[in-house]
């Protein structure tokens, strides 16, 4: 039996309304009726030292991936480690990564200030008594009597910032003495030798140099502000920003997780640190790890950009309030 003209139209009507609605996610499939992701996997960066706590727990929990489900989003998590804040940014870039989930203040302006669309989506950490500057001569008490002396550390890091924040009570600069860039394991291996006379450390190899007597000349409590953020690309934001949102929310359950579950959780760093559980619990107490920016986070950015162009880092002045997301601010 042949349909009415009338009959037909209602029958291709019917039709569009059924697969509209499958596209929208209502389908029995799909009971939560959550719009399905563009995304089918999210690459992360993964680093555990010197004492990432929330990327350690997260990653034993599996807890970005299990909050995309709660969402009804079929997301994968892929990590990279990667530790050199260099390669993280190219790779953040070259969109090998999505997000750059614990990278250093220094390293975000650097790529900015070379054009690399990056951007702070929210904070990691902050822990300025973690890094310190240590040495096996008991006489170096100030920043006068590093005058001459040869310190070796990481160029363009938050050590490198504390340095010469030191240097600077004595109105010194870094030409006053001989500084070597190294690796921190390196720069302790070297302490260690007795080639140098400092070594900028931080985290662990910083406690294994209290551990075994160092003098500590000083910390980076009012020397840097040690901020490490959550960086993304503002395009991928902005085509991602729903499922941006949830990973903002899973990194808030990371934190509460920690807070309501420490003993276990400490246990898991030094396990994953192949460290004493005395050694995570000292340095987890130097450590801040809310996910909000805050003002001081503002100037503590700005602060970053400032040092990196006095020290001829960044050709140019850089405004760091470009670096945040408008609906960070």
């Amino acid at each position: 039996m042949q349909l009415s003209k009338k009959a037909t139209l209602l029958a291709i009507g019917l039709m569009v309304a059924s697969l509209a609605g499958c596209a929208s996610g209502n389908t029995v499939g799909n009971p939560a009726g959550k719009a399905k992701s563009t995304l089918d996997k999210l690459t992360i960066t993964h680093v555990t030292s010197p004492l990432n706590v929330p990327s350690i727990i997260q990653k034993d929990k599996n807890m970005f991936a299990e909050e995309f489900k709660k969402h009804g989003k079929d997301i994968a998590v892929e990590y990279a480690e990667i530790t050199s804040g260099a390669d993280q940014t190219q790779a953040l870039a070259s969109g090998d990564i999505d997000v750059l989930y614990a990278v250093g203040g220094t390293s975000v302006v650097l790529a900015a200030a070379n054009d690399a669309d990056i951007k702070v989506l929210n904070m990691y950490s902050r822990s300025p008594e973690a890094f310190s500057l240590y040495s096996k001569d008991a006489a170096i008490t100030s920043a006068e009597s590093l005058r001459g002396k040869t310190i070796a550390g990481p160029v363009g890091t938050n050590l490198h910032q504390l340095l010469v924040a030191y240097l600077k009570e004595a109105n010194m600069t870094i030409e006053d003495v001989n500084y070597v860039n190294m690796s921190i394991p390196d720069a302790k291996a070297a302490l260690d030798g007795g080639s140098i006379d400092a070594a900028l450390l931080a985290g662990p190899t910083a406690y294994k140099a209290k551990e075994q007597g160092y003098h500590m000349v000083t910390n980076g409590k009012g020397l840097t502000d040690a901020v490490i953020a959550v960086a993304v690309r503002e395009d991928f934001y902005n085509k991602h920003k729903e499922d941006l949102d949830i990973f903002v929310d899973a990194q808030e359950n990371i934190i509460a997780y920690i807070n309501s579950n420490h003993d276990e959780a400490m246990a898991t760093v030094a396990t994953e640190l192949d460290l004493d559980l005395e050694a995570v619990e000292e340095m987890f107490a130097q450590y801040d790890f809310n996910t909000e920016i805050t003002e001081d986070d503002h100037k503590a950015f700005q602060n970053i950009a400032d040092f990196m162009y006095e020290t001829e880092m960044i050709e140019e002045k850089l405004d760091t309030e470009t670096l945040f997301l408008e609906s960070a601010n």
